[in-house]
């Protein structure tokens, strides 16, 4: 039973309210934001406090953990705990370039985090964790991956799945297996980095395809095979990087065939496939033996697991695959593999990969009505494509955010051949507060509605 007299800035926990740790933490949140709690002032003892509120002193615990977390609290020693001075960041960037999940509202990822390892250890072998491995996933990691992939596929044969150390060591062993040096990649006009990366190192030339509204288009890519004999062609299919657009069932489907009639393989690198609305099937759906198909939790769980899983149902690649990939990258991380394992098997995984499609819903939202009419997101993913207007180029918005303390991406990262396209990437998941990614979105919004002229630190071109 709580007491009566409780802190002013302690509001009655509610049954339906949440983690009771949690509702603790963000009363002292409000309390400091609206000024009940200032700076030095002192807290109840833990013991005191968990007696008024009628919870266990695990409780008080952890919500007082969580608040320093947050920047809200220092212990004095003996003397207790007192309310922090605010936090001051000399340089507060504000990042809309990195593409990372945002953090789901309601989900307690340290907590899932714990319980997570917790269960690992308790039923794995320690010394085989802190072991090397042949790579490709242990049973039990390709049966989990199976299971994170049925949404897409249905039932798949777990020998037909290699876990792999992310997304970007999967491209770069796909590139070394099925491509010789000096090979051609084709890829759509605008296309992620990493590839572009990863060809680069490799000596293989990266040649556009051009596309339109839907994407790759089937015609070209046939044109493009007949002249150029590629070894791979890379498409991104859904909420493509960076353009946010996800292809049609039948553009898919025209261009399953056409890599079928040209015999090309294609890498579809798929990573927002989860995080999308209601998302045509996959293209290797469409040329099981043709595809090469790539799932990351990067995108929609969290890029500190490091793991991918990639469909290779042609055994002969498959075997060219994981020897080139030993070439670089032995194994995932076995602890990291096995904790991926237990959140799948336990439900974990479903129940955070919910949460960040929740939130980046709402940030969406957030940015369409802060935008206006510039946004051109698909109201889901990670990120938004925002075309410029004819006043400023992508090079000197990017240049003039900078400035102003926030990070974007210009359309020339992404570029694969000379198409000049003036636009840039906004991130919505790597700024974790929400207030601090609308103030972000905000003066993002006021500059492009000035011209470079009256902006002096906007270089002259």
């Amino acid at each position: 039973m709580q007491d009566d007299n409780l802190p002013i800035w302690l509001p009655r926990l509610a049954v339906q309210g949440g983690t009771r740790f949690l509702q603790i933490a963000d009363a002292l949140q409000a309390a400091v934001a609206n000024g009940s709690l200032a700076p030095g002032d002192r807290l109840p003892p833990q013991r005191q406090l968990a007696a008024q509120l009628g919870v266990d002193l695990t409780t008080i615990t952890r919500a007082y953990d969580e608040a320093r977390r947050r920047h809200l609290l220092e212990g004095r020693g003996a003397r207790g705990t007192y309310v922090a001075a605010p936090k001051v960041e000399l340089n507060p960037i504000l990042d809309l370039s990195m593409n990372t999940p945002p953090p789901p509202d309601g989900v307690d990822f340290d907590d899932m985090l714990k319980q997570g390892l917790s269960q690992v250890l308790m039923r794995a072998d320690t010394e085989l964790l802190m072991a090397y491995h042949l790579g490709g996933g242990s049973d039990s990691d390709r049966k989990a991956a199976a299971q994170w992939l049925e949404p897409m596929f249905g039932h798949l044969d777990p020998e037909e799945l290699v876990v792999c150390p992310g997304a970007q060591a999967a491209i770069a062993a796909l590139i070394l297996a099925l491509t010789q040096p000096g090979d051609v990649i084709l890829a759509e006009p605008l296309s992620y980095p990493g590839l572009l990366a990863a060809a680069s190192q490799f000596g293989r030339r990266i040649i556009a395809v051009p596309a339109d509204e839907q994407g790759m288009l089937p015609e070209m890519l046939e044109q493009a095979c007949r002249q150029h004999k590629p070894g791979l062609v890379y498409l991104n299919p859904t909420l493509q990087n960076p353009t946010a657009i996800t292809m049609a069932e039948s553009r898919r489907l025209a261009l399953a065939s056409t890599a079928k009639r040209c015999n090309v393989r294609i890498v579809e690198d798929d990573p927002y496939w989860l995080l999308a609305d209601a998302p045509p099937p996959p293209i290797a759906t469409f040329a099981p033996q043709q595809v090469v198909y790539i799932s990351t939790l990067s995108k929609c769980l969290t890029p500190g697991l490091r793991v991918a899983f990639v469909l290779i149902r042609n055994r002969h690649e498959r075997e060219r695959f994981l020897v080139a990939l030993r070439s670089f990258a032995l194994m995932v991380a076995p602890l990291t593999a096995a904790l991926t394992t237990q959140w799948i098997l336990d439900g974990s995984a479903a129940q955070l990969m919910e949460g960040v499609r929740k939130e980046a819903r709402l940030r969406h939202r957030m940015a369409r009505d802060i935008l206006a009419g510039r946004y051109s997101g698909a109201g889901d993913g990670l990120h938004v494509w925002l075309e410029l207007p004819g006043y400023w180029s992508c090079a000197q918005l990017a240049h003039a955010a900078e400035s102003e303390g926030i990070a974007v991406t210009p359309a020339q990262a992404f570029a694969t051949g000379s198409a000049s396209v003036n636009a840039i990437r906004i991130s919505l998941g790597s700024i974790k507060d929400r207030a601090r990614l609308r103030a972000g979105l905000q003066r993002l919004s006021h500059l492009l509605a000035r011209r470079p002229e009256s902006f002096s630190a906007a270089p002259s071109s």
